[in-house]
């Protein structure tokens, strides 16, 4: 220490001198004295220190405690793994973590219980047995005479001493006088109160983890649930009742005009259920929103009721306002669906393509049905007011545009296997078309894949589906395809009696062709020509022309099913530029159906709105006790850095008829102030003294001024 007094003891007599003296002096030290030494070794506390800001700011850049099959799909399977195996989605209840914190504790506690009663009693000690080589070898110190005597000199030294804030001391003897003063003592308490500070946080911070959850679920006393059910069907194995942790932080969904009194806890791979004293019942949820339709504040009126007593209160809880219950603590955090009421209708995409059933159902809601023998399951999750995506304007910028509401649901087959569709209850315009717009998105983190089919004049999808209903009818498509053969054939001429068994067979080609397209696509349209015309064994350049002209074919066909379709539709029989553009993006959509993976499309027609407030509701015993260890923390910090712990020291030594005085000083914290400080009070001292300095010189001291300023 800087302050520190090196007076060595006086060395051994030879008579007490012994062999064994060297031998100890050399022995290493013991275990318990070595792990001590480790524990209170700056490089351990900077090791400690250094992964618990790297674990910080993990958990402050990752978001924690979301769900599997959200980090799932957002980092894939491998890094979901990586992370995952690191705990890092939950990283302050990491096991790595609470072992951080802890050998910190023991870190910061040794260094306290070896330093602390030291530095106590250096407080209350003035160092009376300094002796006067000692003082000669300090930094700071000066010499001077004077011709008062030393019984005269003490009182004006002390009074010297009090007047720089000095409390004092005086230690007399026959051939010298020691005054020792002393002043911010209170600097030492600083070192105390930093790290007991340090520790209470810690030990806050470990209260208020799972520490003691996951010591319960070592144990078997409660058990982790991963499957996604109701409140209801949760084992007891897997609830916590109330009082049964001491600390936790759950979350719950509660839906507008219901209510909930459990929290749940996420635990490993699943979730744990704390019940509540009280229940929270959701008068309303409220939203604000920005003209792009982000969200821009929301809060929750709720009312809360004690079990216990029936006692009612009713408080509105905000973002960054909430409410203190019964030693609770509930949080506005979030916000989602809360089953919102859908109707929609099914088009059959197969089969009877056009046709389309009512679907009466809600968010969170299955609907079971059968097409072609094949079980199939509906499972709509969620509803989204709001679609917010980047579209490029004709300015060339791109401009953030709201798609409006949509729903999201899942389509599951006998065998469990799953693809995720969004869906939009109002077309899309892009370039001056409009389009419904289905999300396809085959697996948890793929990308996500648009099917437009074009809206009508009229913003429906009903021409786009009977059009789709008119080209897999085979039976009328053969007889559009006879039809248009036999108007070419009779333009040109062509004797109908002897044609009339060349047509039918062309027209039953041709139609066989449009339902390949319709069920297959246009590659594989494209692939039953290439394979009829290889058998022919046409030349590379007649087979491509011959292709050509098939295909020709088969469009001119559509053009005519689907001028039929409007006709029908009772919408026009002409056909112009808007008619030409629905039908070439009715032919892009209708080519990509055979891999959208859905044999019906599910359209949104209207809904009613019920929204859910997010809430997560923490017990912290802790709390209070980082909030007393940061207290204590800043007070240690300030007293440490602020506070200057100081000592003089003032030999007064008889010489002649007057005496010698020699002056001593030093601080802990070594600073220009000291410097100029100790040069003043050497000023005001041979003033207060009638001394001068010996040798005309003037105060030493590293870096001190070369005169008293």
């Amino acid at each position: 220490m800087s302050d520190s007094l090196n007076i060595p003891n006086p060395p051994p007599s030879k008579a007490n001198a012994t062999p064994e003296a060297p031998i100890r002096a050399m022995q290493t030290p013991g275990l318990t004295k070595r792990i001590l030494l480790w524990l209170t070794s700056m490089n351990l506390a900077v090791t400690l220190l250094v992964f618990l800001a790297i674990a910080s700011v993990i958990g402050t850049v990752l978001k924690q405690n979301e769900s599997f099959s959200s980090y799932l799909d957002v980092f894939g399977p491998f890094w979901f793994a990586v992370f995952k195996n690191l705990s890092l989605f939950d990283v302050y209840s990491a096991t790595w973590f609470v072992a951080i914190l802890l050998f910190l504790v023991a870190s910061t506690s040794s260094c306290v219980i070896r330093n602390a009663p030291s530095f106590l009693r250096d407080m209350r000690s003035f160092r009376l047995n300094a002796q006067e080589k000692s003082l000669r070898g300090f930094a700071h110190q000066a010499e001077m005479r004077t011709e008062l005597t030393p019984a005269m000199l003490v009182s004006r030294i002390q009074a010297s001493l009090k007047s720089a804030g000095f409390s004092s001391r005086v230690k007399a003897s026959a051939n010298e006088t020691l005054i020792s003063g002393r002043k911010g003592s209170i600097n030492r308490i600083g070192y105390v109160l930093t790290h007991v500070g340090i520790i209470v946080i810690l030990l806050g911070g470990l209260l208020d983890s799972k520490m003691q959850l996951k010591l319960m679920d070592a144990l078997g006393m409660v058990k982790v649930e991963t499957a996604n059910i109701p409140v209801s069907e949760v084992p007891a194995t897997s609830k916590v009742p109330v009082g049964g942790l001491q600390a936790f932080r759950g979350t719950v969904n509660i839906p507008e005009h219901k209510w909930g009194d459990v929290v749940f806890i996420g635990l490993k791979d699943g979730y744990v259920v704390q019940e509540l004293p009280f229940k929270v019942f959701v008068n309303k949820f409220s939203i604000e929103h920005y003209d792009t339709g982000m969200p821009k504040s929301y809060m929750s009126n709720v009312t809360l009721t004690d079990k216990a007593t029936g006692a009612e209160i009713t408080k509105t809880i905000e973002v960054n306002h909430p409410v203190h219950y019964m030693g609770y603590n509930i949080f506005q955090s979030s916000f989602g669906d809360g089953g919102t009421k859908l109707k929609m209708e099914a088009w059959q995409l197969n089969g009877k393509a056009g046709v389309a059933q009512p679907i009466d159902s809600a968010v969170f809601d299955k609907k079971n049905f059968d097409f072609n023998d094949q079980k199939y399951q509906l499972e709509f999750t969620d509803f989204r007011m709001y679609n917010i995506n980047p579209v490029v304007g004709a300015d060339g910028l791109v401009h953030q545009v709201n798609y409006g509401p949509s729903v999201t649901f899942k389509l599951r087959n006998a065998a469990g296997e799953a693809i995720e569709y969004q869906n939009y209850f109002l077309p899309i315009t892009f370039k001056d078309h409009q389009y419904f717009l289905s999300g396809v998105k085959r697996s948890i983190g793929g990308q996500q894949q648009f099917l437009y089919i074009p809206a009508d004049q009229n913003g429906s999808i009903k021409t786009f589906m009977a059009f789709l209903a008119t080209l897999s009818d085979q039976a009328k498509m053969q007889a559009i395809a006879a039809q248009l053969i036999g108007d070419a054939g009779h333009a040109t001429g062509a004797d109908a009696s002897a044609s009339a068994q060349l047509t039918q067979a062309a027209s039953a080609s041709i139609a066989q062709l449009v339902d390949v397209f319709v069920r297959q696509g246009f590659p594989a349209m494209q692939s039953k020509i290439a394979t009829a015309l290889a058998e022919r064994k046409l030349s590379p350049e007649a087979s491509k022309q011959a292709e050509q002209a098939s295909i020709s074919v088969v469009r001119s066909v559509l053009e005519r099913a689907f001028l039929d379709t409007l006709t029908q539709l009772g919408n026009k029989q002409d056909f112009t530029d808007k008619d030409a553009k629905f039908f070439d993006d009715a032919m892009d959509a209708i080519s990509a159906l055979p891999v959208y993976g859905s044999p019906i499309l599910v359209q949104p027609v209207s809904f009613e709105q019920i929204q859910s407030t997010g809430l997560e509701i923490s017990r912290a015993p802790g709390a209070i006790w980082v909030t007393i260890g940061s207290i204590m923390l800043v007070l240690g910090i300030f007293m440490g850095f602020y506070i200057h712990y100081r000592r003089q020291w003032i030999l007064i030594k008889p010489e002649g008829f007057g005496a010698r005085l020699l002056v001593a000083g030093s601080d802990v914290r070594k600073n220009i102030d000291f410097d100029r400080d100790f040069a003043l009070f050497c000023g005001e001292l041979m003033t207060m003294t009638e001394s001068k300095p010996l040798n005309e010189s003037s105060p030493t001291g590293s870096g001190a001024p070369g005169s008293p300023a």
